[in-house]
């Protein structure tokens, strides 16, 4: 399957699912549906970008929920101990990159696995989470949290137009950038790209920190459109996102995956508990068939490879 192929067969499993609803279902082809799909699926966009750039150099992270949830906190006791939105961001956007910088010196200065590093993580955040707030939502948060303080009617396309402008400057910053290009060779190759004069540490480092960047990014669009902050928020979330990127066609090795190919998992993950809403399905199936759809990206992309080789 090449990489046209799958992105083509992705195509043809959205066109699949958004056909579903025609079975007899009202209300579902609505702009308002669409509006509110797309919101509720750039949190996991950008996630998913991160992990695009992380997975690529060959690594993993499933502690993304946490750092999510904890990045999300850090906006709440921020914004409710007066500081202004900007500082409020800039601090959820600090606080995911250092829970991605953590788990990047775990990888490259200590050398754990990255799944055993990033399962560290992801338990340490959670419970440093109930240790600190006893489990307690973040409330009373003032009028301008929420919406940035602007009516939703005007928030929402704010938000689009954003979460679409960091997704496409990410997809053409690795096609075009110099440290999106060694991305894709440290990916491939750890010794061939030091012998080219890369730093495979430096990068496989500066992927974590870009996805906990990237992980602070989403905290800001997820948590900003309520008016409290869960503090179990993001359970399961490494999944949805570790899905849409793998079945988006990049290799779980490294070395291969594009954004396109992400942004089209996403769209289909993304969408599979709305439909399902709408056609009375149990929401558990969700879960399963992410599982699901992982284990087939993965079994089909472990069948063509040795025909590729």
């Amino acid at each position: 399957m090449t990489f046209a192929r799958r992105e083509l067969a992705l195509l043809g499993a959205i066109v699949l699912l958004f056909s579903l609803p025609l079975l007899g279902v009202d209300g579902f082809y609505r702009v308002s549906t669409f509006r509110n799909l797309i919101i509720d699926n750039l949190p996991l966009l950008l996630a998913a970008a991160g992990m695009t750039v992380v997975i690529i150099a060959g690594q993993i992270d499933i502690s993304i929920g946490s750092n999510l949830v904890v990045s999300g906190v850090v906006a709440g006791l921020t914004a409710s101990a007066g500081c202004s939105m900007p500082i409020v961001v800039l601090a959820t956007l600090a606080a995911g990159s250092a829970f991605g910088a953590v788990n990047g010196l775990l990888v490259t200065r200590l050398g754990l696995p990255a799944i055993i590093a990033t399962l560290a993580t992801l338990v340490l955040g959670r419970n440093a989470l109930i240790v600190t707030t006893g489990g307690d939502w973040i409330q009373n948060l003032p009028p301008t949290f929420q919406w940035f303080g602007l009516a939703q009617a005007v928030a929402q396309p704010v938000y689009i137009l954003a979460g679409l402008a960091v997704f496409a400057a990410i997809g053409w910053g690795l096609k075009h950038l110099a440290a999106g290009r060694a991305v894709y060779a440290i990916g491939c190759d750890h010794e061939a790209a030091r012998r080219l004069g890369l730093r495979p540490p430096l990068v496989v480092f500066g992927s974590f920190v870009f996805l906990g960047l990237m992980t602070g990014a989403a905290a800001v669009l997820n948590f900003t459109r309520y008016p409290t902050i869960e503090t179990n928020a993001g359970l399961g979330f490494e999944l949805k996102v570790i899905a849409a990127v793998v079945v988006g066609g990049t290799s779980i090795t490294g070395g291969r995956g594009s954004l396109l190919g992400t942004l089209l998992g996403v769209i289909l993950l993304g969408a599979i508990g709305t439909v399902f809403t709408f056609l009375h399905l149990n929401p558990a199936w969700e879960k399963a068939i992410q599982g699901a759809i992982i284990l087939l990206a993965v079994v089909s992309e472990t069948a063509w490879r040795p025909r590729t080789a």
